[in-house]
């Protein structure tokens, strides 16, 4: 069994993957004394342990279909879990934005755009309606096949916003192309383990 015993898991994995991004958010921000500089490396550093999250819980499921063992049998198992500590790290992410903004407001106005605030709106919502739904009460009441239809899109959303957050930055900062790697093989496995499932279906049918 990996990544330790088994208490390492559901709720209890949360609460510790929450404790350390909250820790360390307040240490990269305590090294420049809680200053303007301090608050651009948590909005930085939780941009990058999203991704991180993101990536782990939406390929999951695909990782498990294709390379079953026990880190992926924890994964799949942990998935929820995972996507709700992504949450938990966006919503660091966006305090820091808006300490950033009270702090600094000619260069918050300087680093965002109408476009920003608009698909940086939408993907908010979309992690409020999922985060709010990954949980067995409120799962039920949407009902499966609206879940299932939230849950897709607002991920399909949030990997294409990563993409577009992170290339664009690239002409800039050229390593900043390692961060699509993750991103690109995610889509990648979710696509090829799509039509996994179809090809057989197809077969039947004929």
């Amino acid at each position: 069994m990996p990544m330790g015993p088994r208490w390492f898991e559901g709720w209890r994995l949360l609460a510790i993957l929450t404790s350390i991004l909250v820790a360390l958010s307040l240490w990269i921000a305590g090294m420049r004394q809680f200053e303007v500089d301090g608050v651009r490396m948590v909005i930085r550093f939780t941009a990058r342990t999203s991704l991180l999250l993101f990536c782990l819980a939406f390929s999951a499921s695909a990782l498990a279909q294709f390379w079953p063992n026990a880190w992926t049998r924890w994964q799949r198992r942990n998935r929820r879990a995972l996507g709700v500590g992504f949450a938990a790290s966006h919503a660091i992410h966006a305090a820091a934005i808006g300490c950033f903004a009270l702090m600094d407001p000619t260069g918050y106005a300087a680093a965002t755009s109408a476009a920003s605030y608009v698909f940086g709106g939408i993907g908010y919502a979309f992690i409020i309606a999922m985060t709010a739904t990954s949980f067995d009460r409120t799962a039920a009441a949407l009902g499966a096949r609206a879940w299932r239809t939230l849950h897709l899109v607002g991920g399909y959303y949030l990997l294409v916003q990563f993409t577009v957050s992170f290339g664009k930055r690239i002409p800039e900062m050229p390593l900043y192309a390692l961060f699509l790697i993750p991103l690109i093989a995610v889509f990648g496995l979710r696509m090829i383990a799509m039509a996994s499932r179809r090809t057989p279906r197809a077969i039947e049918a004929r």
